[in-house]
């Protein structure tokens, strides 16, 4: 019978917050690249594992000048256990996004999103890390918080293909069927994914809280809403919204809204998701052992999409959008966040308020369209 060899981190790791080696899985990405800048500019050592893929990085941004890479799929065990030495925590951004084209995506969510979060966890339990802040998604809801006049707080199914056909976009009261007024969902609302980019979202979760528990580990997961900002990647199926339309504009081209453009959704700035990382991070040491805490992270701010579009076109100069009609399936209608407890606990706010992060957005480049 052979055995691995159980190895702790290759050097003493310092019992303050400041000054950390901390692992940025996914940290070449949107996302992740900003994380490394505030983990930088707030005196931590930041080690990236990225795996470069072609689809996120038809041109490979250099490394960033103070902060090691390496070059590895996250399912890579040798990889990890090499990134893992001498760190303090992990910020594990690394996942697959967005809807994607069809449900053929569904094994490549599970396996970059699941197996790649079992493989790091599997690693971090080795080598004795036990500090995580996990980039998780408002997509694990559903649709979001609804009031009936009638039966107070309900939770409406997915909406039907003949109605959504129809054009008759807004859930409706599953007991009275009556008009509902959308309102901020809380931490504590049921989950409820309804596409498989949600449900391996969801599982990351589960696999993070039952790391914890197993290991004595402390960790975060940020539910991020619709985050947007410089470096967004342009041209893929699997962006956000936002990156669609500022795709087409970048090309003259009117923003596709879908449905009638009335979608609430919580727009946050990259830069505030990055801090809020560094935030939850140093505030690690402070959670009790074996848990798992969830905070929504958005600005707080409903806008529907359709602002959201106008916003973006006006700033940028030009056509206006274009309301559809079509919609997606797996799309949810409302979905906006109580950002309160994450306030609350360990004092992050978003900074930058929707028309200044739109017009920087406007005039601030893209990542380059993915080959193939």
């Amino acid at each position: 019978m052979t055995r691995r060899l159980m190895r702790g981190p290759e050097r003493p790791v310092p019992l303050s917050v400041t000054g950390m080696r901390v692992l940025v899985t996914g940290g070449a990405g949107f996302i992740g690249s900003q994380v490394v800048e505030a983990l930088m500019a707030h005196g931590h050592e930041p080690v990236v594992l990225d795996a470069l893929l072609p689809s996120a990085h038809p041109e490979p941004p250099p490394p960033r000048p103070g902060a090691r890479r390496i070059v590895a799929d996250v399912r890579d065990r040798a990889a990890v256990d090499e990134a893992l030495r001498g760190v303090r925590a992990v910020c594990h951004q690394a996942a697959m996004v967005g809807l994607g084209k069809d449900f053929a995506d569904a094994p490549d969510y599970v396996g970059c999103n699941d197996l790649g979060t079992a493989v790091l966890l599997a690693a971090m339990a080795d080598a004795g890390v036990r500090e995580l802040v996990l980039a998780g998604s408002m997509v694990v809801y559903g649709e979001g918080r609804y009031t009936c006049p009638g039966h107070g707080v309900v939770r409406p199914g997915p909406r039907a293909v003949d109605e959504l056909d129809a054009g008759q976009f807004e859930p409706r009261c599953p007991q009275c069927g009556a008009a509902l007024r959308p309102g901020l969902v809380g931490e504590d609302a049921p989950t409820d994914p309804r596409n498989v980019y949600a449900a391996t979202k969801l599982a990351q979760e589960h696999l993070a809280a039952s790391w914890a528990r197993a290991t004595g580990g402390r960790a975060v997961a940020l539910r991020y809403h619709n985050v947007y900002g410089p470096g967004m990647p342009r041209d893929t199926p699997y962006a956000g919204v936002a990156s669609f339309f500022r795709s087409a504009l970048a090309r003259g081209q009117s923003p596709t809204v879908y449905e009638d453009g009335g979608q609430r959704r919580d727009f946050v700035h990259v830069r505030d998701i990055a801090t809020a990382n560094v935030v939850a991070l140093e505030a690690l040491p402070d959670r009790a052992a074996g848990t798992l805490t969830a905070y929504n992270t958005g600005s707080g701010v409903p806008h529907t999409v359709g602002e959201m579009a106008q916003a973006l076109a006006g700033a940028c100069g030009g056509p206006a959008p274009v309301v559809t009609g079509e919609y997606r399936l797996g799309d949810v209608r409302h979905i906006t966040a109580s950002s309160q407890r994450i306030a609350d606990d360990l004092g992050w706010r978003a900074a930058t308020g929707f028309a200044a992060g739109m017009r920087e957005f406007a005039r601030e480049g893209m990542r380059a369209a993915p080959m193939g």
